[in-house]
């Protein structure tokens, strides 16, 4: 027998319907890529969105095909969130900061038909116009006539073109909640990235369960500034929580520098933000230089990488925002920790506060992990053991685009990649990645933890850890450090602070000082490329 609550589909279009029709007048704000401030309203996205699927309807775009984005966090990429997916085609955002050969690799091989491009990468577009074989049929640039870039791209059209041409009259398709909405691919850091398949109903799903209390807590109180780019993992699922709840969204545009967003925050009353250590790292130094506070944040979400304590000690303490330590992964949509206070912590002193919020925190309802060990035994959830990770639930990837499998799907779990702990409640710490843990004499060193103690000495500015050969130890860990502006830190002073707080034996073997770490397309510091550069490298004895 089956109950008799009516059978309403999941889709994305209803996210944007329901804005319009009960938050219409709620503010969409961005800084353009052409430079001024532009004000919208849901109404007016939801109008336009419409229009613009229109238009995609004349361009012969049809459902299951894929249409490609190069794009800034703006209100022009917002409207193609819903006008793709409201049509049941597939929107593909591109992270820009991909290498060429990996851009055309993944424009060929989601097949894209159309390319949306900002300005600012026309030359990414004059690029991927100028291959012979290819399944893109045109090109759109995102923004009106008067900012159309000279560009040797044949037939190039215009975003604002083409939506002054169309009608907002158009009823949403109605079509099965499994029905594939947009397209992510992994970073790529080793091989070829690989291609995520969202669907409406896992976004959707998605999107109410970062809305809820003891999650990001998303809602229509928030004046929500997603500094997590639109181009890797939907912006965390932000934009269209924001649309469901009607948060106002302040989207920065190509301005993630410190001043840019500072200006946004202080002119738009920003309650809420969200993004990577490295924006928050900068973000941090330049209020610092001009001595100024985050006056109306509450709360600040941070992921991607783990969190070190300075920051998370820096913005509750120095700025009286809350810290929200998350974790996921472009296969999980990403959210499927999230790092929230218990009623048993209230009155506890700062330094377990702290060492609490540096964990990735608790899932989710609707996902569940476990760790095991190398045979694929389920270690015990005691806070202590460490295993490999994995995760399932409703908006965790079953496998990659066009792949039969994979070797990270386990019995119907995905394998993370990471290492972790997981106590009885359920919190969940990341120790490594399994690719960056430092195996040393049999025994496994945290490099996380190494770079969070490295972090906290005076004069470093940021860090990172990786093991390196060693004739006797297999590995041992090497730190190396990017001096704060104005020290001369020496590698015998850091040697020194970390003293006395870690196990000697976990103490780097080597400590080297660079000018900048390398960072990749997510933000993320790619310990692949420093191996690489100190490969060869002799431990002194």
């Amino acid at each position: 027998m089956f109950g008799q609550m009516m059978d309403q589909p999941l889709l994305i279009s209803s996210q944007i319907s329901f804005a319009e029709r009960f938050h219409a007048d709620v503010e969409v704000v961005t800084r353009t890529v052409e430079g001024p401030i532009h004000r919208s309203t849901w109404g007016e996205v939801a109008r336009r969105s419409r229009r613009l699927a229109n238009a995609l309807l004349k361009m012969g775009v049809r459902e299951g095909d894929r249409v490609a984005t190069i794009a800034w966090n703006t209100q022009r990429h917002l409207e193609l969130y819903f006008a793709v997916s409201g049509l049941g085609a597939i929107l593909h955002t591109i992270n820009p900061r991909l290498s060429p050969e990996q851009l055309a690799y993944v424009v060929d091989h989601a097949a894209d038909e159309w390319v949306f491009f900002d300005t600012t990468f026309v030359k990414l577009a004059e690029i991927l116009a100028a291959r012979p074989k290819s399944t893109v049929r045109g090109f759109v640039a995102m923004t009106d006539e008067a900012h159309r870039p000279a560009s040797s791209i044949e037939g190039l059209l215009v975003h604002d073109t083409l939506l002054e041409a169309e009608s907002d009259a158009l009823v949403w398709p109605t079509f099965d909640e499994r029905t594939a909405s947009s397209l992510c691919y992994t970073s790529g850091t080793s091989g070829h990235p690989k291609g995520v398949v969202y669907s409406h109903r896992s976004t959707v799903l998605h999107s109410y369960a970062v809305t809820m209390t003891d999650t990001l807590a998303l809602s229509a109180a928030d004046v929500t500034l997603p500094v997590v780019p639109m181009f890797h993992v939907n912006a965390w699922g932000v934009p269209y929580a924001c649309a469901m709840v009607g948060s106002k969204l302040v989207l920065p545009g190509p301005g993630l520098d410190g001043k840019s967003l500072t200006e946004l925050v202080e002119a738009e009353g920003v309650t809420s933000l969200l993004g990577v250590p490295t924006v928050w790292a900068n973000l941090l130094a330049h209020l610092a230089s001009e001595g100024k506070k985050l006056g109306t944040v509450k709360k600040v979400v941070i992921g991607g990488s783990a969190c070190p304590g300075t920051m998370i000690e820096a913005f509750e303490k120095g700025h009286n925002a809350r810290v929200i330590h998350a974790w996921g992964m472009t296969e999980t949509s990403p959210v499927g920790t999230v790092n929230v206070m218990l009623p048993e912590h209230e009155g506890m002193p700062w330094s377990e506060v702290l060492s609490y919020k540096l964990k990735q925190g608790r899932p989710m309802y609707g996902v569940d992990l476990r760790i095991v060990d190398d045979e694929g035994t389920e270690l015990p959830r005691d806070g202590k053991a460490s295993g490999h990770l994995q995760i399932r639930g409703p908006w965790v990837a079953s496998g990659y685009f066009r792949q039969e499998g994979s070797d990270t799907h386990h019995d119907g779990w995905f394998a993370t990649g990471d290492i972790a702990t997981l106590d009885a409640r359920g919190t969940m710490q990341i120790t490594d990645r399994s690719k960056d843990v430092i195996k040393s004499g049999g025994e496994w060193i945290s490099s996380i933890d190494l770079e969070n103690a490295a972090l906290a000495c005076p004069g470093v500015q940021t860090a990172a850890a990786f093991g390196l050969p060693h004739p006797k130890w297999q590995e041992r860990p090497m730190l190396v450090v990017v001096r704060a502006p104005g020290t001369e830190l020496t590698a015998n002073e850091v040697m020194s602070f970390l003293a006395g707080r870690m196990p000697r034996w976990w103490l780097p073997d080597a400590i080297e000082f660079v000018e900048a770490l390398p960072i990749g397309p997510t933000g993320k510091v790619l310990k692949r490329t420093l191996r690489e550069r100190f490969a060869g490298y002799v431990f002194s004895t």
